[in-house]
């Protein structure tokens, strides 16, 4: 277990890019005690494991992985949003995507499935044939798909994978997350980078919507306090008009 142990906490190490010295220093202990640990010379206690973790901001399941194989139990829950412990934490998802009508928003999973939806995101997507529990990751590179009605589609796919990289880093690498980058950045090719002179303050999407253009921006929130670990990777995508010709087409969407 010891060895485990310290397997794990080498890798996350790496994938930090820090050195023993450098993780000593953060976590104030030796740099000769990180090697102790990492070759199984030393055992951790459970408060030091904590430390680690925090210091490697290592995501909530492989903490108790990493508590596991220090002999510890599981820190962290993983429970459904459909779990009756979390029925609050769905009426505060549910109270946020609502209010957010007449403009999309959606609840995420780590994988960008769609876990929840509110009005105006189901009648956009019902276009695309998009529903709850489909993958926004295959619709985007779904030639017949959302990416069908992107008229900006290699400047949104640019945006996208800076995100995707940054979220499968977080989370130390993950395959669904490093698949779908390959496959956008192969289907890319050598289309021109981002627009250097572009003066928008964000990166919109444009739309198709039938005779219409809708011209949309987002935000991403997430539980910054979450102990369960499908709460921590769950986030909510709100999307708003960046014009007001957008804006009046929500409107009348949702209006009927």
């Amino acid at each position: 277990m010891a060895e485990q142990f310290g397997l794990i906490l080498k890798e996350w190490r790496g994938k930090r890019r820090m050195s023993q010295l450098d993780l000593g220093l953060t976590a104030n202990v030796s740099a000769r005690h990180i090697s102790f640990l990492e070759t199984g010379r030393s055992k951790p206690s459970k408060s030091m494991v904590m430390m680690l973790s925090d210091v490697l901001d290592m995501p909530n399941a492989i903490r108790n992985s990493f508590l596991g194989t220090a002999g510890f139990a599981p820190a962290y829950q993983n429970r459904a949003l459909d779990n009756e412990d979390l029925a609050y934490v769905r009426e505060a998802v549910n109270w946020t995507l609502d209010r957010h009508d007449p403009y999309p928003a959606f609840a995420l999973d780590r994988h960008w499935n769609i876990v929840k939806a509110n009005k105006s995101a189901n009648v956009m997507l019902s276009g695309a044939g998009v529903t709850e529990g489909d993958s926004l990751l295959e619709a985007l590179l779904d030639k017949e798909g959302i990416s069908n009605a992107l008229e900006n589609w290699e400047e949104v796919m640019h945006n996208f994978i800076i995100r995707l990289r940054t979220e499968s880093n977080h989370l130390g690498g993950d395959p669904v997350l490093d698949k779908a980058i390959e496959s956008m950045a192969a289907r890319l090719g050598n289309a021109p980078l981002i627009n250097e002179g572009n003066a928008s303050a964000v990166i919109s999407a444009h739309y198709r919507f039938g005779e219409t253009t809708l011209s949309l921006f987002s935000t991403i929130s997430s539980f910054g306090s979450a102990e369960d670990i499908a709460l921590s990777e769950l986030k909510i995508e709100m999307m708003f008009p960046s014009d007001e010709a957008t804006r009046q087409a929500f409107l009348a969407m949702t209006s009927t």
